[in-house]
């Protein structure tokens, strides 16, 4: 009895492994093609990031406080229909500034980040800065306001990319394009955009033609260097 169920045991072991066996080389022997997708997208940014940091000064012997300075930047903001909402106190200072608060007497300077929409209205708001006499003025960064779907679109781009070239590279033989065993998304995906990391006002105005600010209402047509979106996919698929 015991060796009979030590005969069925091997049989049993032998059929499994047989199965596995048949189905790792049946899948080893898939013919297949690997290709690599290509997609970039560029924009115009659409939301720029202004840095302005307000410090108390004396002026004919008189203090010129962040209070009256505050007051003036959202009477110009207004001015030049740029929404107060737009303007926000800085995160890295948020915390200093509350504390300060407590004791105006303290209260030195105050960082605020502005954004706005466009190469015209930069220019506007650093010439309001230069009447207000505020050196602290300088372009933080860039980005658009539909950069996660854009991201995504470029993505979808260069899946495509990929099939098309598996398409066609089989068609030459006489062959097709099967299902997708493996989609990769590549390590040298780049999103590239101009430093305008920290940029003063003025360095930042020289990106534009000369006296393309010394009206208020003179719209350049000069912008800002557009944000590339670059992607690669790595794909591999059967062979029909």
């Amino acid at each position: 009895m015991k060796s009979y169920q030590s005969i069925l045991a091997i049989l049993c072991i032998s059929f499994f492994y047989s199965i596995h066996y048949g189905q790792t080389k049946s899948t080893e022997e898939i013919p297949y093609i690997e290709v690599n997708g290509y997609a970039e997208k560029e924009v115009i940014p659409n939301e720029i990031y202004i840095g302005i940091t307000l410090r108390e000064r004396m002026e004919n012997k008189e203090k010129v406080t962040i209070e009256s300075q505050e007051k003036q930047l959202r009477e110009a903001l207004t001015t030049l229909s740029i929404p107060i909402s737009n303007l926000s106190i800085a995160d890295a200072n948020a915390d200093y500034v509350k504390v300060s608060w407590q004791k105006r007497d303290v209260l030195t300077k105050k960082e605020y980040q502005l954004k706005v929409g466009n190469a015209a209205s930069v220019g506007k708001v650093f010439q309001e800065l230069e009447k207000m006499k505020i050196q602290d003025g300088y372009i933080d960064h860039v980005s658009h306001s539909a950069i996660d779907s854009l991201r995504k679109q470029v993505r979808i781009e260069a899946i495509k990319a990929a099939k098309e070239k598996s398409d066609y590279l089989l068609n030459a033989i006489g062959q097709k394009t099967g299902k997708a065993l493996i989609v990769s998304e590549l390590e040298n995906n780049t999103l590239t955009r101009k430093d305008l990391s920290r940029m003063p006002a003025r360095a930042a105005n020289k990106m534009f033609s000369d006296g393309a600010f010394e009206s208020i209402d003179f719209e350049p047509e000069i912008e800002f260097q557009k944000i590339k979106l670059s992607y690669s996919i790595y794909t591999k698929f059967t062979i029909q």
